[in-house]
């Protein structure tokens, strides 16, 4: 697992983070740039060469590493911006790159401000798995072909708009969950309990066993919704319903392990929240 300095000053990942998100955000400038006489690939050229210049002056190895990330992803939501607010059949795809960019950075930046001892490079989430980057790809190359023979398809604004609204929800739930459950919360499934691992059923937590799967189930579907995207829509409710089902039975096993009776009462009291996922059976 990649990792950041051990000895970094508290909360100066957050801050370097942050800095270099907004750095690459900056891209929001460029058609200032066009207007005042350079070509638009030329000035992205310049501009893309010219903060990674910057950075590469700023910042050593392994803050290099962080400002790089956030300031991909800042400037993947800024070419977000500059799409959705174009008038071409694109637009909705502006808005699922702003999504997408501001989910992976949030994941990170909530990370350090709420639990800096998880906190390393795989926070952002950006390698997730195999299946994660084949599924994004996937949905990428199904709006560009259906955007060529099918424009119209594209141009549902309530059906992209409703999958917005789906992401938002989803977007807010799961940050909710990340921050109520403070430094119990991790990316990866714990398999021993720490000394400071309590059990967290206040806020979020007394709605569903496992919000910030719940946010992230009706996020990842929503992306689709958004982006009407038929295939990738079915096919990422079926993959990510079957995810979080083993995902949350995986996890149950160490809670039940780790809080005993406590968890089992709470799992009775409070659903998962995931559609037709009961969680783990306990033989009784």
């Amino acid at each position: 697992m990649a990792g950041c300095a051990a000895r970094a000053p508290p909360g100066s990942e957050a801050r370097l983070s942050l800095a270099t998100f907004l750095l690459g955000a900056s891209v929001l400038a460029l058609p200032l740039l066009t207007r005042a006489g350079l070509q638009g690939r030329t000035g992205l050229a310049l501009y893309v060469a010219g903060l990674n210049a910057l950075l590469l002056l700023l910042y050593r190895p392994p803050r290099y590493q962080i400002a790089i990330r956030a300031c991909f992803l800042g400037f993947v939501f800024g070419c977000g911006m500059l799409l959705s607010f174009s008038q071409s059949s694109w637009s909705h795809f502006g808005w699922y790159m702003c999504s997408l960019a501001l989910f992976h950075y949030s994941e990170y930046l909530v990370t350090a401000v709420n639990n800096p001892k998880s906190l390393s490079l795989d926070s952002f989430l950006l390698n997730h798995s195999l299946e994660y980057t084949v599924a994004a790809l996937s949905s990428w190359i199904e709006f560009t072909l259906e955007n060529i023979f099918w424009p119209e398809l594209k141009q549902i604004t309530w059906l992209s708009t409703t999958g917005l609204l789906m992401v938002v929800f989803g977007e807010c739930l799961r940050k909710a969950a990340m921050f109520t459950a403070g430094s119990n919360f991790n990316h990866v499934v714990q398999n021993e309990k720490s000394e400071t691992h309590t059990l967290v059923t206040s806020g979020v937590y007394a709605w569903f066993r496992h919000p910030s799967y719940v946010g992230w189930f009706y996020w990842s579907i929503g992306t689709q919704v958004m982006l009407c995207n038929p295939v990738c829509g079915v096919g990422y409710a079926l993959t990510v319903w079957r995810f979080f089902r083993d995902r949350t039975e995986e996890e149950e096993i160490s809670l039940i392990h780790f809080f005993g009776e406590e968890y089992l009462e709470y799992k009775r009291r409070v659903p998962t929240g995931l559609p037709f996922i009961n969680g783990v059976k306990v033989e009784l």
